[in-house]
């Protein structure tokens, strides 16, 4: 395993001391917003909130550590040893290098090989909070993910409230927030999107800023230069100094795609680039137990162990499909478990369904 690495796919969680250093620099072409000087505009009192919310984030952190606590990444065989495979020494040091380069990640894959799970395992390891993600459809713009003003609710409301009332950040808008360290951004599906998005997407992902127009106009008529916006993280605030969102530690981005389209040459040069390999038979019994036989939960783990003498036979079955998924395997498993041996006859039945191929007609 090379030593430079933050992130290493098995669930351990490096020391603060370590990760610390590494993640509040990056290298001098990718550096934003100063952190200091934005601190230094705020009163005490809105320094001590922004600290405490940069702690809290941290700290809560159950969404990535369901998500991403039994992401392993994928090993093999050799004597009595466990090592990783070539595909997953490649898919580390491409993780890697995007924390250390402040670059985005585009992971490609067959659905179901472990994508989204990536972004997840990378905030559990890295202890960086919550997961912020925004979900491509067709109709997705960057507009809305970098925020919502909603103009009606202003234009209905008898009483006149501050124009920040009226606007909430995206996810996107959230992770590009000023704070001492990265958040963790996942954009999922991208090559779902509309085929200009890719392309809107370029200048924010090679300036780390972006302006919000209606509290531009707001600062410049008016005595208010900071504004107090709720963010996607729920009902965390951010102080918005002059409309302009400055990122001071450039977010880890993972963007998923399926490899249904291709993107413009620009947009691959501001990516680094890989491919999810898909789980062979010891990799997918490592992630079976680490699922379900992992000591924490008596529900599970006492089912599992009464089908784990067929583990070996179900991974085998599973493999010989020609389009499959990782949570196909997984809820085979769970409902086996729990069956009752007097309907051991519907067992077949049960395998045929779940396991039923991605391409297969219903």
């Amino acid at each position: 395993m090379a030593k430079w690495h933050l992130f290493y796919g098995d669930g351990r969680k490096p020391s603060d001391k370590t990760i610390e250093p590494l993640l509040s620099s990056s290298p001098p072409w990718r550096q934003f917003g100063n952190l200091g000087a934005w601190l230094e505009q705020l009163t005490p009192e809105q320094q001590e909130k922004v600290r405490q919310r940069w702690q809290e984030l941290r700290e809560n952190n159950q969404d990535a550590h369901k998500k991403g606590k039994n992401f392993r990444i994928h090993t093999e065989k050799k004597g009595r040893k466990q090592e990783l495979t070539e595909e997953a020494k490649e898919l580390l040091d491409a993780v890697n290098a995007a924390i250390y380069l402040r670059r985005p990640l585009l992971v490609q894959g067959n659905p179901g090989s472990g994508k989204t799970s990536l972004a997840h395992a990378i905030a559990y390891e890295l202890k960086l909070g919550p997961v912020l993600t925004w979900p491509i459809t067709a109709r997705s713009t960057l507009q809305d993910s970098l925020y919502r003003y909603d103009a009606i609710a202003r234009l209905q409301d008898k009483e006149p409230k501050p124009i920040s009332e009226y606007i909430k950040l995206g996810p996107v808008g959230t992770a590009f927030l000023p704070s001492e360290y990265p958040r963790v951004l996942l954009i999922d599906e991208i090559d779902k999107s509309d085929i200009n998005l890719p392309n809107d997407l370029l200048n924010l992902l090679e300036e780390g800023f972006f302006e919000i127009p209606e509290l531009i106009r707001e600062a410049k008529t008016t005595e208010e230069k900071e504004f107090t916006l709720r963010t996607a993280d729920g009902d965390l605030e951010a102080i918005i100094d002059q409309g302009k969102v400055i990122c001071s530690a450039f977010p880890i981005i993972v963007m998923t795609s399926n490899g249904e389209r291709d993107f413009p040459p620009a947009f691959w040069r501001r990516c680094l680039r890989v491919t999810m390999p898909n789980p062979q038979a010891e990799a997918l019994k490592t992630i079976v137990k680490a699922h379900f036989d992992n000591g924490e939960n008596n529900q599970t783990t006492i089912p599992f162990q009464r089908i784990e003498p067929q583990l070996d036979t179900l991974i085998k079955e599973f493999l010989n499909k020609d389009s499959r998924a990782t949570d196909q395997l997984l809820n085979t498993i769970y409902i086996l478990a729990n069956i009752d041996e007097k309907n051991a006859d519907n067992i077949q039945r049960i395998k045929d369904l779940l396991f039923k191929s991605l391409g297969d007609d219903v």
